[in-house]
């Protein structure tokens, strides 16, 4: 009979002291996905454009409603979000931001920076009229 190989079992999320990077790192992730499926929406609108009156009525009569737009706040939260993060994820690819300070300065600034630039765009959108 062979004899059982006792092999290193592979660090497990269990192992680890969560810390933001890492959550944010998840989240990260987590918008990439949800960026496909809200892509979706504005492959709808475009087509609705194209095909006429009727069709852009219906889908501005969706986005205009309080569950629409809760789904285009949280799909422009998504990219922004992905958008800093990546920023986060760049910099570390150039070989900086891997001090312990720094990676939560990156850290919290793509968090907080994710929101406020949801918010100041959307405040933007309602001040111009263009989401009314």
């Amino acid at each position: 009979m062979t004899a059982r190989t006792e092999r290193p079992l592979s660090p497990h999320m269990q192992a680890y002291r969560w810390s933001l990077t890492m959550a944010l790192s998840i989240v990260h992730r987590a918008t990439g996905i949800a960026l496909y499926f809200g892509t979706l929406l504005l492959a709808w609108w475009l087509i609705a454009c194209a095909a006429g009156p009727a069709a852009y009525a219906n889908v501005q009569a969706f986005t205009g409603s309080w569950i629409g737009r809760l789904i285009l706040f949280g799909y422009t939260w998504a990219l922004m979000h992905h958008l800093l993060s990546g920023v986060r994820h760049f910099v570390w690819d150039l070989g900086y931001g891997f001090k312990t300070a720094d990676r939560e300065w990156l850290t919290w600034a793509a968090l907080i920076g994710g929101i406020v630039s949801t918010v100041l765009l959307w405040v933007i959108a309602f001040t111009m009229g263009v989401a009314r």
